[in-house]
């Protein structure tokens, strides 16, 4: 299962995201990781949570970013709910295409795997595409 929150740099999508994320670890009876691209959200995030800066690593593409989610899903089959805050910051691709091609690929990996994600987007739901808006 893929859920976005989508809405312009500003619009408390970051906040949300975090109070989803401290309700995950409360309530979900496995693993809660949280993907954001450097370290601000270090005191905000319960350390139950798995907090790990995209910074860290030389995320360049989707494809890289599909690696690291099979990756963590094969080192850790305990995790639940996969968080991922500000998605076009972290792969700098923002086209269209890329992110609904993703995000089909999470839905699908989601269900193979039992995982939920969440993810955070700076765009305008109007302006996104049908196939990305599914996911709200």
């Amino acid at each position: 299962m893929v859920k976005l929150m989508m809405g312009l740099k500003g619009s408390g999508k970051t906040k949300q995201l975090i109070d989803l994320v401290k309700k995950a670890v409360e309530d979900e009876h496995g693993d809660v990781v949280c993907l954001e691209r450097g370290p601000e959200l270090t005191l905000e995030i319960p350390h139950k949570a798995r907090l790990i800066s995209a910074s860290q690593y030389n995320f360049g593409s989707y494809e890289f970013l599909k690696g690291f989610i099979s990756g963590l899903n094969a080192s850790n089959y305990d995790i639940t709910h996969i968080f991922i805050d500000s998605l076009q910051k972290i792969v700098e691709d923002d086209s269209c295409a890329a992110i609904e091609e993703f995000l089909n690929w999470l839905d699908r990996f989601g269900a193979k795997e039992n995982i939920k994600f969440t993810i955070s987007l700076s765009i305008e739901p109007s302006l996104a595409s049908e196939g990305i808006r599914k996911y709200l």
